[in-house]
């Protein structure tokens, strides 16, 4: 069956989602993904400085969610970092709101919860300005779930070649992230694989 196309609307590299609607189940790097990140020490537990990392990823794209997400192994992405634009918002003068909608860290890996998979399976950065044009995406799980509209994501690859996992941004409203917002993910998914795999080598 053909696949719809993008909206004249959407952003860079979005076609591309279009051209993937099904992506086989099997995972060729599972075992070899699971193996790195424990040589990394990245394990199932929040981490401030990757949640700092999510916030700064959502200030500099503007998007309402950020997270670092982790492909743990074959069933599962956990994220490590994770960030709400609510947990900056004063509430009546008061400090910023600890019980944001921020959505839980650990989601099944089927590509029916959530976007970031298909980025891992992809290896390609994905720009979706407004997920209701792609209705592949539009039928996600958490698009209903979070309520929203946009999302852009990159993979983390390492230096052995080996998707660790993404760094995402989503937000409530369709956004025009365009090629800046590409770029952006894009460097800071670099930026984030060169300062974990320095952790590693400095333990």
């Amino acid at each position: 069956m053909a696949a719809t196309p993008p909206h004249p609307s959407s952003g860079p590299e979005s076609g591309i989602a279009v051209r993937h609607l099904l992506l086989p189940p099997e995972d060729p790097q599972a075992r070899t993904r699971s193996e790195r990140l424990r040589a990394l020490g990245i394990e199932a537990r929040p981490d401030t400085e990757l949640d700092a990392f999510a916030r700064e990823l959502a200030q500099r794209t503007g998007g309402c969610y950020a997270g670092v997400n982790f492909f743990l192994d074959a069933d599962r992405q956990y994220f490590a970092g994770l960030y709400s634009a609510a947990q900056d918002t004063p509430v009546h003068g008061g400090p910023p709101l600890l019980q944001d909608p921020v959505p839980g860290r650990v989601m099944p890996r089927d590509i029916d919860m959530g976007i970031c998979p298909h980025v891992v399976k992809r290896r390609r950065a994905l720009v979706l300005e407004d997920i209701r044009d792609f209705p592949r995406f539009a039928g996600n799980h958490v698009v209903d779930a979070i309520g929203i509209h946009s999302y852009l994501g990159a993979p983390l690859i390492d230096s052995t070649g080996v998707v660790l996992g993404t760094i995402c941004v989503v937000d409530q409203d369709p956004q025009p992230w365009g090629r800046k917002g590409l770029e952006t993910i894009k460097a800071m998914a670099a930026e984030l694989v060169e300062q974990l795999e320095e952790s590693a080598r400095r333990r």
